[in-house]
């Protein structure tokens, strides 16, 4: 799946198929994140980054607390993702 893949859910009336969306959407953006660490590690971007690599590592980590999060409601919310 990629972030194209989500709009109709965006923009969906229903709160459900929003919610989905966002989590979709925020695990696209975590795998994309994850491979872009494991090309600088292995020297293999394209670009230098501007920020440090413990600052992406922070992103990473929040980005996991959130979809943890995102899982836990949607398991309350009977929301199968």
């Amino acid at each position: 799946m990629e972030l194209k893949d989500t709009v109709v859910m965006m923009n969906s009336e229903d709160y459900k198929e929003r919610f989905k969306a966002e989590y979709y959407q925020s695990e696209i953006r975590l795998d994309k994140l994850t491979i872009m660490l494991e090309k600088w590690d292995k020297g293999e971007l394209s670009f230098t980054p501007t920020c440090s690599r413990e600052l992406y590592n922070q992103q990473v980590n929040r980005m996991v607390d959130y979809l943890n999060v995102l899982r836990t409601r949607a398991d309350i919310e009977g929301i199968i993702l």
